[in-house]
């Protein structure tokens, strides 16, 4: 079992800051992936950041510069610092691990940014 608990949502004014936590708990080795996705009311989910094992990171180009994915791989942690945001990163973010090429997914976080 994994379990992947999200932290750090919350509202915020465009042009400020928060950082997403993810924690994630269970049976925790042979990790492909660790990243994070969003779903807006009305879209599909869609990857905002994710870090390969190696450290590689891939970001949506929405988000490039503003957005920055780190990990901590003793504590199974990742996070997601996200500065100057915008109305338009109003989303329900979801922390997404890949271990042993299975998908195992938090219950989200809601992040609201207002104009």
């Amino acid at each position: 079992q994994v379990q992947l608990v999200e932290s750090g949502g919350g509202l915020v004014q465009a042009g400020g800051s928060l950082r997403l936590s993810c924690v994630a708990s269970g049976s925790i080795f042979s990790i492909n992936t660790m990243g994070w996705y969003r779903q807006a009311p009305g879209k599909q989910r869609e990857l905002v950041a994710t870090m390969a094992s190696g450290g590689t990171t891939n970001y949506a180009d929405s988000v490039k510069g503003r957005f920055t994915i780190s990990r901590d791989i003793a504590k199974n942690t990742v996070y997601l610092q996200m500065s100057s945001l915008k109305p338009e990163d109003t989303a329900v973010y979801y922390c997404n691990f890949v271990l042993r090429f299975i998908n195992f997914w938090g219950q989200g976080t809601q992040v609201t940014v207002s104009s």
